[in-house]
């Protein structure tokens, strides 16, 4: 990647860490989305910031936003669009909805139900809508991001598996430090900061770094590795549903888009280790009562990366 290219992402993550304190690390995971070409699942307590997050990359990327608020009774057509019947020409054309953005963000995703949660399939999938047999391609880039409740809170509906595995990471904010939470009370950074954010990358220049990922060398040994990592989660005793084909290309795309963010033209292991968890944890179903995300720390450990398992 060229030297400008990394200042660019370099600025962007700059900007975003201004606004999200503390959270650096996350910030570079939802970095590691876009650019990837997948899509963000966010899933915390209200009130960590998700939305801010998804009002900050919208504007360091100079990008076409809209949010739908998720409820129990949204439809489908308030998401993608209807046809609608004009009196004026006697034709029914089509109205597109808000998820015609390069970034839509569905807030509350898992407080709608399955119908409307469902709008999101094809889209997130293939790029297009489908409505009364005609298909209507999504603007370029298209970046879906979902925040998700805790399932402990009342009025949630469960996203299915399918619907999950349509997300390429999964990132929880979680609590700020001390330090980022006393700046937040003075009234420092956080949410105020956005209207300052500036843009930096432009959607040409976002597309031509999207178009870089695919072409991060991942080495045949590191390969080794990761199908290593893949087989340990369709293999374990506590697993009952393991990383699909879609999970595996999503853990070697992750890889290769955090290991640009880091100015690299290579896939180092420690960039498979820094996004399995976010890769793995919401794809991964366990027999018992043990999270997906332990489950994949659990097999990140298991798995050395020269070749073996550790019992």
């Amino acid at each position: 990647m060229t030297q400008t290219a990394q200042a660019l992402i370099n600025l962007a993550s700059s900007q975003l860490n201004n606004v999200i304190l503390g959270k650096s690390n996350q910030v570079r995971l939802a970095l590691t989305a876009l650019l990837a070409g997948g899509h963000l699942l966010l899933e915390d307590l209200p009130g960590m910031g998700k939305t801010t997050l998804a009002h900050g990359l919208s504007n360091v990327f100079g990008l076409e936003y809209k949010r739908v608020q998720f409820t129990s009774d949204l439809l489908p057509a308030d998401v993608i669009g209807a046809t609608v019947f004009d009196a004026k020409t006697s034709e029914f054309n089509f109205r597109a909805g808000p998820i015609f953005s390069d970034i839509f963000l569905a807030d509350e995703l898992n407080r709608a139900t399955p119908r409307a949660q469902s709008a999101l399939l094809e889209a997130m999938e293939e790029r297009q809508v489908s409505i009364d047999g005609e298909s209507h391609m999504l603007p370029d880039p298209f970046f879906v991001i979902a925040t998700q409740n805790p399932q402990s809170q009342s009025g949630t509906f469960p996203l299915p598996e399918s619907q999950l595995d349509r997300f390429l990471l999964r990132v929880s904010l979680g609590y700020p430090d001390q330090g980022s939470e006393r700046a937040l009370l003075r009234g420092k950074h956080g949410r105020k900061s956005l209207d300052a954010m500036q843009q930096c990358i432009t959607k040409e220049q976002l597309l031509t770094i999207q178009a870089r990922v695919p072409k991060i060398n991942m080495t045949d040994a590191l390969l080794d590795y990761v199908q290593r990592l893949v087989a340990q989660t369709r293999e374990q005793d506590l697993v009952l549903l393991g990383l699909s084909p879609r999970g595996s290309l999503a853990l070697v795309r992750s890889a290769q888009s955090w290991a640009l963010i880091q100015g690299r033209d290579h896939v180092l292991p420690e960039d498979v280790q820094a996004v399995f968890v976010a890769v793995a944890g919401h794809r991964i179903v366990g027999r018992r009562e043990t999270q997906g995300d332990q489950l994949a720390r659990q097999i990140l450990n298991m798995v050395d990366v020269v070749g073996g398992v550790r019992v």
